[in-house]
């Protein structure tokens, strides 16, 4: 199931991209519902046979962990958009991107960007992908100073 191979159109269907795609599942939701991540996360597990990958709850952990300093970036970076005004879709694909980008050193930076891109390409506006790769890719460049 862990399977990296290409899908018919040639981009990867890899277990880790199945795992965003579900972190970001579980993050929309504890937003949506006003409850924690964790607790988002707890009744997936319980009320459904979904298999929850390793990989979706380092996400879910580590975006919920990092959320106010992920915030504050994203905020300060976005030209013109508070996190408010942005889609909920936007805001959680931005804080998978972001966590990804700046406190996962397992996944290249450029796979960050694209992965983030590809989830707003699949589940968000027309505008959405130039919006999430602008974003992150200021946040890649300039990431050894957010991170000194």
């Amino acid at each position: 199931m862990a399977s990296t191979h290409n899908s018919p159109s040639g981009k990867p269907n890899s277990a880790r991209s199945k795992a965003r795609r579900r972190a970001l599942d579980i993050l929309f939701e504890a937003e949506q519902r006003d409850v924690s991540a964790f607790s988002a996360l707890t009744a997936r597990r319980e009320k459904t046979d979904q298999v929850i990958n390793v990989y979706t709850v380092d996400l879910v952990e580590g975006v919920t962990a990092m959320q106010e300093s992920i915030d504050e970036f994203l905020q300060t970076y976005s030209q013109g958009w508070t996190l408010e005004r942005m889609p909920a879709v936007d805001r959680i694909i931005l804080r998978v991107g972001a966590w990804e980008l700046l406190y996962n050193d397992d996944v290249p930076d450029a796979v960050a960007v694209s992965e983030a891109v590809e989830l707003a390409k699949t589940l968000s506006t027309d505008e959405s992908p130039q919006f999430v790769n602008g974003l992150l890719g200021r946040l890649q460049q300039i990431k050894p100073t957010l991170l000194a």
